[in-house]
């Protein structure tokens, strides 16, 4: 599957700036309760997790349920700590796996 990903950012910030992430994941989540075309439930397909690390460290973590939205956007806050690396993960049915890095720069 192709995955799409919109990650926003601020490129750089001051130490101790509270600072807003928000990842968007192109994902078609089907709750597995819908009929198809045949009249039986399609299968279950959804996003069951995102974290994000900060240098290794976990900054942020969500499980979701089938009530979940196709493309989620997800938007949290972290504070600046330091120049260095977010890890965004995103896991799910199927063995969906997925994972972005961005890098900010912390002054």
């Amino acid at each position: 599957m192709s995955v799409r990903t919109l990650i926003r950012i601020p490129r750089t910030a001051r130490k101790g700036e509270v600072i807003e992430i928000s990842a968007l994941i192109g994902h078609p989540m089907e709750s597995g309760f819908r009929p198809g075309a045949d009249g039986r439930r399609l299968p279950r397909n959804i996003i069951e997790r995102f974290s994000c690390h900060y240098d290794g460290d976990l900054v942020f973590a969500v499980e979701f349920s089938s009530a979940i939205a196709a493309n989620p956007l997800i938007a949290f806050h972290t504070v600046a700590s330091a120049s260095g690396t977010l890890r965004l993960s995103w896991e799910g049915d199927e063995g969906f796996r997925h994972q972005e890095s961005v890098t900010i720069s912390v002054t």
